[in-house]
């Protein structure tokens, strides 16, 4: 795997929007202020020219200009770093127009953000062998004050932590309105995870994953290369992480068995679930059994309800590197090699 060098002081970190671009509130505020916050920590800042574009349907511009930003942000040796402007709903429309060859060629850049920009980060490790970040948005950076998760994600980036230990509370609803768009995370639910088959979990291997919406469309298209990247590295044991956002607990279900029956999870070594956006239980099925009736059978480890996805806080994950977790009690852990 080509893993990015660390991000360091006085480099220029590259905004981009190849989803939703940051054209009203609370979003407008919450991304300009994360540019202050960014230069006040000693980074130079450029934005492309899609980060305030709403002119794209569910991302920030056509296909073509959307691809055209990505390709020309990644290849310029002039930035360290690209964070996404936001999630959406159709990233999946400008892979056709992404040369996936010159990624592989330029020199490695880490690309984070999370939901939509699975599309992104996701194919980075199993299209190009590059290392991606499954982490925060950009905007996120411009709450006030800034949440320690958010300075996790800028440590790992920056090559100053490599250990990360999960958040003790949760946000069950966000105070963030188009008044008050600087909010800080509410944190008012207390965070329990759940290990299968047995409350205290230890798992390692290379890190894989991002949002299940967006892997299952993937699934079965030209640009799925799981199994080749699940060959190239048929020595390491692959640790997913998923989530969801749209999907209810029969979506994630149907997602799981989807990818399992894919040949996706053959050489999984452990699974990492984040908590999910829509929790309810339906008709007898919750949100623990979606996952574990379908991922239980491959006896491997299941960690539940982690700092992952579209719940904050999330912890950063590195699509494509080796780590171990663990879980005892309620503490959860992740350490890279």
């Amino acid at each position: 795997m080509r893993i990015p060098s660390s991000v360091k002081a006085n480099d220029t970190i590259g905004l981009i929007a190849p989803s939703f671009g940051c054209t009203f509130e609370p979003y407008l505020s919450s991304f300009k202020n994360a540019l202050r916050f960014l230069e006040g920590c000693g980074y130079r800042t450029v934005t492309g020219p899609n980060c305030f574009a709403g002119c794209g349907t569910g991302i920030s511009n056509t296909p073509e200009a959307c691809a055209d930003e990505f390709m020309n942000f990644y290849t310029d040796r002039n930035t360290s770093a690209l964070l996404s402007c936001g999630g959406g709903e159709l990233m999946c429309e400008i892979l056709p127009h992404i040369n996936w060859e010159k990624i592989k060629a330029a020199p490695p850049k880490w690309f984070m953000g999370y939901s939509d920009n699975t599309n992104l980060g996701f194919l980075l490790a199993t299209i190009c062998d590059t290392v991606s970040l499954y982490g925060p948005n950009a905007p996120a950076f411009g709450m006030e004050p800034v949440h320690g998760s958010l300075q996790d994600a800028l440590a790992f980036l920056t090559g100053k932590k490599s250990s990360f230990r999960g958040y003790g509370l949760y946000e069950k609803e966000s105070l963030k309105t188009p008044e008050n768009p600087l909010a800080p995370y509410h944190l008012t639910e207390r965070s329990v995870k759940r290990g299968y088959p047995s409350s205290d979990v230890t798992a390692g291997g290379m890190l894989l994953g991002g949002c299940l919406d967006c892997l299952s469309t993937l699934a079965g298209t030209k640009y799925d290369h799981v199994r080749d990247f699940l060959y190239r590295h048929r020595d390491t044991g692959i640790l997913w992480f998923l989530e969801a956002c749209d999907l209810n607990v029969f979506g994630i279900r149907r997602a799981l068995w989807q990818l399992r029956e894919a040949g996706w999870f053959d050489t999984a070594s452990g699974f990492i679930i984040g908590r999910p956006l829509l929790p309810d239980e339906m008709f007898g099925l919750d949100r623990f059994r979606a996952v574990t009736d379908i991922l239980g059978v491959l006896d491997v480890p299941i960690i539940m309800d982690a700092d992952l996805g579209h719940v904050p806080p999330v912890l950063p994950f590195a699509n494509g590197m080796l780590a171990d977790v663990t879980l005892s009690g309620d503490v959860f852990t992740l350490s890279y090699h």
